[in-house]
């Protein structure tokens, strides 16, 4: 049996998983877990990069514990598209600016202006979002920090350089840069220099399984490991070794990877690169064994943790079961809405969004709370039918894996919404994908259906049945467009 440290990093929080797999066997327990704080300074929302990176020392120095003080490897992953810059010497350049900030408003359409929209979907394949990390290094051009670094590694990459002293830029998490041709799996190299990027600053790709380095021996003596340990690269974008641990059979499935964001689609072999996809506002990001990760991304559980901030941190399970018993479908809001992006004051926003659209404003929690996972179901929804659509890829089953395994009144509804049953699979899902990539590097196990066999021998899985028919959901979805 060898044992693997999974470090997940969450827009809200970070943990670190232990591994411990074998050819027949896997399991996953938590070794240490913390919070993910951004934090608003004058300049504005910036990651707390040193706290993340305490938290990864304190977790693998718990990890060791579980495991005799001896790690078979380490992998990292993370959220996408944001970074931090080095300089000359190796030195951090600030705290890494948090997606959130506002400083890419305004910014799409002067990109646009250079590489029209169509044209800049075409060659990337990446549906607009105002933090993608191109309209991030367009909106800091002309700052000081952007001038004196000679290094811009992405947030995973960045945990893996202090970890090893070794650089690189796992492909899964740099294809959501906006920077990277789907096709050929590399930079692009038009895109980046008609913009005025300089693509020197990333340092060289590397793909899942990929070698990232050994810990150092600072890092050894901090974390009580004994050396050597290796860093893997894995699906460092978090969203790539969710995929990765989806427990599908067959290639007839769709997927709905939920947390804060719910990220749903398919998986498919190529890119779908049509005007009709862009408008869609549908991406393509590369996963494992050359696979594309088809899907939109949906606002997702953001939307009820906020409500649940703004609320005092009521209890949740009471609160989903009085939602169990508001009337579905009563009101709803589209979900991907930029207007929810911004933290604060979410019940009063989404109560202002129903209003606005002519519908019952929910006035309770519990009604708040059955608006937003209709909401997100009826999302899931359009993600799943327009995928098919627009991929031409017919599914029989949604596989939801993530954090919202655990609301069982959403994985009904997404079930009841779709009209396919729903399997509900790891909450862990991240941390599983991570130490499957890592296992396989280290040869116990195979190709990417190998290790979701693995994964349905050994994971507990949860099947729901979709109730009645589809007909109440698309008259939601046709209220919905028409306002």
């Amino acid at each position: 049996m060898k044992s693997y440290a999974a470090v997940d990093l969450g827009a809200s929080s970070g943990r670190v998983m232990v591994g411990r797999v074998t050819p027949d066997s896997l399991e996953l327990s938590e070794a240490h877990r913390f919070p993910n704080r951004p934090v608003r300074v004058r300049e504005g929302l910036r990651w707390d990069v040193l706290g993340l990176y305490a938290g990864v020392l304190d977790g693998l120095r718990a990890a060791g514990a579980h495991c005799g003080g001896r790690l078979d490897s380490v992998g990292i992953d993370s959220w996408a598209v944001d970074y931090g810059l080095l300089d000359a010497d190796g030195a951090l350049l600030g705290n890494p600016v948090h997606y959130r900030d506002t400083r890419t408003e305004g910014v799409a359409e002067k990109v646009w202006a250079t590489v029209p929209a169509a044209e800049l979907y075409a060659a990337t394949g990446l549906q607009y979002a105002p933090f993608n990390t191109l309209y991030q290094l367009t909106a800091a051009r002309s700052t000081a920090q952007l001038a004196h670094a000679r290094r811009l590694l992405l947030i995973p990459d960045l945990l893996t350089y202090w970890l090893t002293g070794e650089q690189g830029a796992e492909l899964t998490n740099a294809s959501t840069t906006q920077l990277i041709d789907p096709l050929t799996r590399d930079w692009s190299y038009d895109i980046a220099g008609r913009l005025g990027i300089d693509l020197g600053l990333f340092a060289p790709l590397r793909q899942p399984g990929d070698p990232a380095g050994v810990l150092r021996a600072e890092v050894l003596e901090e974390t009580g490991l004994t050396g050597p340990v290796p860093v893997t690269a894995v699906g460092s974008h978090d969203t790539a070794s969710a995929v990765a641990a989806v427990p599908a059979v067959g290639e007839r499935f769709a997927y709905v990877c939920t947390g804060t964001w719910s990220l749903a689609g398919l998986e498919l072999d190529a890119p779908v690169l049509t005007e009709e996809s862009r408008a869609a506002n549908f991406t393509n990001e590369l996963g494992l064994d050359g696979t594309v990760r088809y899907l939109r991304n949906i606002m997702g559980l953001w939307l009820l943790q906020e409500c649940v901030r703004a609320w005092g941190e009521p209890d949740l399970g009471l609160l989903l079961r009085e939602a169990a018993g508001v009337a579905a479908l009563r009101s709803v809001v589209d979900a991907g809405d930029g207007a929810f992006l911004a933290p604060g004051r979410m019940p009063e926003r989404i109560a202002a969004a129903c209003r606005a659209s002519g519908q019952p404003v929910p006035g309770t929690r519990a009604e708040i709370t059955r608006c937003i996972l209709d909401s997100l179901a009826l999302a899931h929804r359009r993600a799943v039918v327009d995928a098919q659509r627009l991929a031409d890829h017919p599914v029989d089953v949604v596989y939801v894996v993530g954090g919202g395994t655990r609301n069982a009144l959403l994985c009904q509804l997404t079930a009841d919404a779709c009209g396919l049953p729903v399997v509900a699979g790891a909450t862990e899902a991240a941390a599983l994908g991570n130490v499957l990539v890592q296992a396989r590097a280290h040869g116990l196990a195979g190709d990417l259906a190998e290790l979701r066999r693995l994964l349905t021998r050994t994971q507990p899985l949860t099947r729901y049945t979709p109730r009645g028919d589809t007909a109440r959901w698309r008259e939601a979805e046709a209220r919905l467009a028409t306002r």
